[in-house]
């Protein structure tokens, strides 16, 4: 009952706003935000956006730029793309104490001289399911951020951006990159860089070594799936086990400081044993769901950055070396950067210098590297 009360709400607060005012990427608000690190400022924002069946949408984010002078010429933007905070509205990063400290390429973004659009994309931080993994909403959420970035006087922000991800962000970035030319002409994306990305979902969800954390995750996949396109789940778990999935999704965000609570422990358990023989990739309509938000490496426009740790227990290696053995097969340019030691968690931190550099050079107009014939 919460849920609809809040959702009418949203809705009578987007009659009363004139249909002009809610072009997607039109900036709403941007409040400071007081714990930005010293010599950054940093806004919350809200913005406009569209999902993919084209309902104009509220949704949050953060923005950081130097704290310094405006320079006579538009910053270069980054969009960070954030990995999975879970899908409740409460775990929306911008509203995280820790923010900077979880992010791990918007300080040293930032430092470089870069604005940095962090969207939290649809469905955290306001009352609507998020579309966790969905290609086409996410995309859109993290475009029209970068579009309402630049309605901040003090941020500077130009229309010429790269977009860089980890994990869950890793695919937002991929699928920023496929859709920007076709859903956002008035802005220029320079490349595109993802830490550990999922890109085949059902393999994904597989193939990862961390059984428990497959658990969480196939949790937050079924219980936002389901709630968005009204599918049942009983082609998967009883209606017992249905619920312990619902509430794993509802009540906990992704947290690397905290210990996670008995209750989640055995949630999780339980979603692991009763889920132990059971392939999205072979169920309808999971099947095709996670085929039509899975990374087509055909669509995908250069250039490109991957990164993937061999540690990685939750995005297997071998799903991404997949992958990018399939997008040189289409003649991309790629930088791909392999991680010994380097644990899903570290993904972006580790590779935060190449990166970086790789970025920069981008927007340089120097060539793109390609290490295609060494993958």
């Amino acid at each position: 009952m919460r849920r609809l009360l809040a959702a009418l709400l949203t809705l009578l607060a987007v009659a009363a706003v004139p249909a002009l005012a809610q072009q997607p990427g039109t900036l709403i608000s941007a409040d400071p935000v007081a714990t930005a690190p010293p010599g950054v400022q940093a806004w919350r924002v809200s913005y406009w956006t569209t999902n993919g069946q084209g309902a104009r949408m509220q949704v949050t984010g953060l923005v950081a730029a130097p704290m310094e002078a405006i320079p006579p010429r538009p910053r270069r933007v980054i969009a960070w793309t954030h990995g999975a905070w879970g899908v409740a509205e409460k775990c929306a990063p911008s509203l995280s104490p820790n923010f900077f400290g979880a992010s791990a390429g918007v300080e040293p973004a930032v430092r470089q001289g870069y604005v940095v659009v962090a969207p939290d994309y649809i469905g955290l931080g306001n009352p609507t399911m998020h579309p966790f993994l969905i290609g086409d909403d996410t995309s859109y959420a993290v475009l029209d951020a970068v579009r309402a970035a630049r309605g901040i006087p003090g941020a500077a922000a130009g229309s010429s951006f790269a977009v860089w991800g980890e994990s869950q962000g890793g695919h937002a970035a991929l699928w920023t990159a496929t859709n920007a030319r076709r859903y956002a002409p008035d802005l220029t994306l320079v490349g595109a860089a993802a830490a550990a990305p999922p890109t085949d979902l059902a393999a994904n969800l597989r193939e990862g070594s961390d059984k428990n954390a497959r658990a969480l995750l196939l949790s937050f996949a079924l219980h936002s799936w389901s709630t968005l396109y009204g599918y049942s789940l009983d082609t998967i778990v009883n209606k017992t086990n249905a619920g312990v999935i619902h509430r794993l999704a509802e009540n906990n965000c992704v947290s690397l400081e905290k210990k996670p609570k008995l209750g989640t422990i055995l949630g999780i358990l339980t979603v692991a044993r009763v889920t132990r023989n059971k392939d999205i990739g072979q169920i309808e309509p999971w099947k095709s769901l996670a085929r039509a938000n899975s990374v087509d490496p055909a669509r995908v426009p250069g250039p490109l950055l991957l990164a993937q740790g061999d540690k990685d227990v939750i995005v297997a290696p071998t799903v991404t070396r997949k992958f990018a053995k399939a997008v040189c097969r289409n003649k991309t340019k790629l930088r791909w950067i392999e991680m010994r030691g380097t644990e899903h968690g570290a993904s972006a931190k580790d590779s935060v210098g190449e990166t970086l550099s790789w970025i920069s050079a981008r927007f340089d107009g120097a060539p793109p590297p390609d290490d295609c014939r060494r993958i």
